[in-house]
């Protein structure tokens, strides 16, 4: 019942904040000064006739909430509107561009996973020794460096020096895809790297802190039996919170990374169509987003009862 409960109350917060970041997005675009349809006719001087025309064609002749509720009501259809720079469904301009960014975020996820929590685990499993302090300062130097800093780097000597990879494209097929992303990847991983590996070391520690691992340890349960059973399970709840706060991050510098690499995804495409006023774009992609972040946050949200039964049962104590 409690679970059912905290699902519905999930569900309830989800949908809330989907509307009010729709309601956001949404007029947000009437803060900016510049006329859509002046892009539309981008320099051409039509008579006040074919400019009528064209503001009711687009809806923009409409008061701000009918144009919303026009918009939301093509949103629970499936239509995101039509693209007034590429003169095509946003659909159809988004499904072009999605793979990539959604196999650029997927490799980086896989790597900030693998190597934040092997880092951090070895950092906090070796507390205080040369490998933690190795670990750390490895860490900080990472953090310190800008998405595109690190683009150019890789590139320079892994695309420009070595040869190994491309530093153009996206490739065709999946394994070709494949090769072109790793060096993205990489620039995306490596900032978002460090904020896992130093969650992960805190999180491990506090745990092996805990009295009842130095019991369980001082009855002779083997050192790797207790990591695995008391001491990570336990952890892993904050490393699964700070992962899905990264979702949003990995989608929004995936536009610094397609930039540098030449990548045909919706990171750069979102660039492109605020610099030419492309309104209904836009808004779908910052809606993409923010519901790729509140869907991954609420995923997590209910399966950490099922990982660590501590955080039930102090939701359902209070």
């Amino acid at each position: 019942m409690i679970a059912v409960r905290r699902i519905a109350g999930k569900l309830g917060g989800l949908l809330l904040t989907l509307f009010l970041a729709s309601v956001l997005v949404f007029f947000s675009r009437f803060l900016v000064p510049d006329d859509p349809v002046a892009f539309l006719l981008r320099g051409r001087k039509p008579s006040p006739e074919a400019v009528a025309q064209i503001t009711a064609q687009y809806g923009l002749d409409l008061p701000p909430w009918q144009q919303y509720l026009i918009w939301v009501a093509g949103l629970l259809q499936g239509d995101l509107g039509r693209s007034l720079q590429y003169r095509q469904d946003v659909t159809v301009v988004l499904g072009e561009r999605l793979p990539v960014t959604l196999g650029l975020v997927v490799m980086a996820g896989t790597m900030i996973a693998v190597v934040g929590l092997i880092a951090g685990a070895i950092a906090a499993l070796h507390r205080g020794r040369l490998a933690d302090r190795s670990i750390l300062i490895g860490l900080t130097v990472l953090g310190a460096i800008p998405s595109f800093v690190g683009s150019i780097v890789l590139i320079a000597v892994f695309a420009v020096q070595l040869g190994w990879f491309p530093s153009f494209g996206s490739g065709e097929g999946f394994w070709d895809t494949v090769y072109h992303l790793v060096l993205p990847s990489i620039a995306l991983a490596i900032v978002f790297v460090v904020l896992v590996g130093k969650v992960t070391r805190s999180s491990m520690i506090d745990q092996l802190d805990r009295e009842h691992v130095e019991v369980a340890i001082s009855r002779g349960i083997k050192r790797g039996t207790v990591i695995r059973r008391h001491v990570f399970r336990n952890a892993v709840g904050p490393i699964l919170t700070v992962s899905g706060m990264l979702v949003a991050g990995l989608l929004v510098a995936s536009s610094i990374v397609e930039a540098a690499f030449g990548l045909a995804g919706i990171g750069s495409l979102l660039v492109q169509s605020v610099d030419r006023l492309d309104f209904p774009v836009v808004q779908a992609i910052v809606l993409l987003v923010v519901t790729a972040f509140v869907l991954v946050n609420a995923v997590i949200d209910v399966l950490e009862p099922w990982i660590d039964p501590r955080s039930a049962a102090g939701a359902g104590a209070r």
